[in-house]
């Protein structure tokens, strides 16, 4: 996974995230809004730690979307066969906290 900081200030954070095929972000949970902009990709999918639960998701350049803030433990898996490249905006409430801190299998 390839992670670079497009911008920062103290109540946002816009990131662009790259996977290729068959990689995974870290696990991790969304603790605040956030705005995501797909680039490039064909499918992801979402992975919840807990239950397990898988949810496919088709993307293509251009899509873009609001997320909640989601306490549960997940992660994003390139399942496609292209690589997946997103654009996303985090307001950050309260300023300065980490948008997406990482959680540890059995944390």
């Amino acid at each position: 996974m390839q992670t670079e900081l497009i911008t920062q200030r103290e109540d946002l954070v816009i990131r662009r995230v790259v996977l290729e095929p068959g990689e995974a972000m870290p696990w991790h949970v969304d603790p605040c809004h956030r705005f995501s902009v797909i680039v490039r990709g064909d499918e992801l999918t979402i992975e919840f730690l807990e239950s397990g639960e898988k949810i496919p998701v088709e993307v293509h350049a251009g899509k873009a979307d609001w997320d909640e803030p989601d306490d549960r433990v997940h992660r994003g898996v390139n399942t496609g066969s292209s690589r997946y490249e997103e654009i996303v905006t985090f307001f950050l409430d309260p300023p300065g906290i980490d948008p997406q801190p990482e959680r540890a299998p059995g944390e």
